[in-house]
């Protein structure tokens, strides 16, 4: 439960109180109280909380020591600056940033977004039953919400059950873009850290320098594998032992099939595993609709240039009783996430103040923001 504390010592309210929820310090505006904690990870704390102006339930993430990492701090920066341009029904929305009291020296940021009540991670790990309509339901409002990311020119590039946040009503919204580019950095090398392994396409296993929207068309083949069969269907420990469960379910890859792989010696790697008939999906997956089977294999396709595309599997016949695409419009505009990752933490900071400014609707903000 929140405990309501006295502010540190120097510190003045300056619009702000102060609570504890497990051992963890929340100082955020007096419009918020907190209700309780709903998780805590390596990317912040968040808790439930009542706005006492609109009597809205919301979340708040508290990002801890934001500056102790740079690339996280970067992160950090991109996401804001994402979501500050994305509005639609699957995508998480951000409602606020609160503005910190030394502009100067802040260290946590506080990001306000709508209340979900669990992600998809935990709903598969759970003993609830999925019908082939929770599924379907699921996967639909997912490729939704990624043609208009997608349309926004924007690759996720962290597809994952745990970043997919979801109601009681099964109300499904993406989230966490800290991972995020443009595509418009397609030519230059894009080979940094992205996807979590269980859901990282081939040509990131192979280290392919260029790549597109078709990660994240994989990362959804994933999701949706682990829907119907309530585990993961690549569950490898690192990239090698991955890209061989691959193969040994999608069956040895053609020649044809390898002209993708900018390196030579990845191409060799995969023309050097043993021969493998592969494993029908619908074997593995038994009790799915022979339309789900369809659309999974054509989403976990090896070669990233043979994969259906999202608006391709939007308009599947496996999608055909909830997709229209007259209502389901792209976003009107590109956002622009291309940031200098060596830029000064200082910085950084200081472009972390100007994205909270866009936020902010009383000009009073002002004095307690500038001390």
């Amino acid at each position: 439960m929140a405990r309501k504390v006295d502010a540190p010592n120097g510190m003045r309210n300056n619009g702000k109180h102060y609570y504890t929820m497990c051992r963890t310090m929340f100082e955020i505006d007096t419009k918020y109280v907190p209700i309780k904690l709903m998780g805590k990870g390596a990317y912040g704390t968040v808790c439930s909380s009542i706005n006492q102006e609109t009597n809205e339930k919301v979340a708040i993430k508290k990002i801890n020591d934001v500056f102790d990492n740079r690339k996280d701090a970067v992160r950090m920066l991109r996401e804001m600056k994402l979501l500050r341009h994305l509005r639609h029904e699957n995508v998480v929305f951000l409602k606020d940033i609160m503005m910190p009291v030394r502009r100067r020296s802040f260290k946590d940021v506080y990001l306000v977004t709508e209340l979900m009540d669990t992600d998809l991670n935990q709903i598969i790990s759970s003993s609830q039953p999925l019908s082939n309509d929770h599924c379907q339901y699921f996967l639909f409002q997912l490729l939704r919400g990624l043609k208009y990311v997608h349309s926004a020119g924007i690759l996720h590039r962290d597809l994952k059950p745990g970043n997919l946040l979801v109601n009681t009503n099964s109300d499904l919204k993406i989230c966490d873009f800290g991972l995020a580019r443009t595509d418009s950095t397609r030519g230059q090398s894009m080979t940094e850290y992205v996807v979590t392994r269980s859901y990282r396409a081939p040509e990131l296993l192979l280290g392919c320098e260029n790549y597109d929207a078709s990660i994240d068309v994989w990362s959804v083949g994933c999701i949706f594998a682990e829907l119907l069969g309530r585990k993961p269907i690549f569950p490898g420990t690192e990239c090698l032992s991955q890209l061989k469960l691959i193969v040994n379910v999608l069956g040895t890859i053609r020649d044809g099939d390898l002209g993708f792989i900018d390196k030579p010696r990845a191409r060799n790697y995969i023309k050097s595993l043993p021969c493998s008939l592969g494993i029908p999906l619908s074997s593995m997956y038994p009790q799915a609709h022979p339309l789900a089977i369809d659309l999974l294999q054509k989403m976990l396709v090896f070669d990233p240039s043979e994969r259906i595309s999202v608006v391709e599997a939007l308009e599947h016949p496996y999608m055909s009783a909830l997709y229209d695409p007259s209502a389901n419009p792209p976003a009107q505009v590109h956002a622009d996430l291309d940031i200098d990752e060596n830029i000064s933490v200082d910085m950084i900071r200081e472009m972390l103040c100007q994205e909270m400014l866009q936020y902010q609707q009383r000009p009073s903000k002002w004095r307690i923001f500038n001390k």
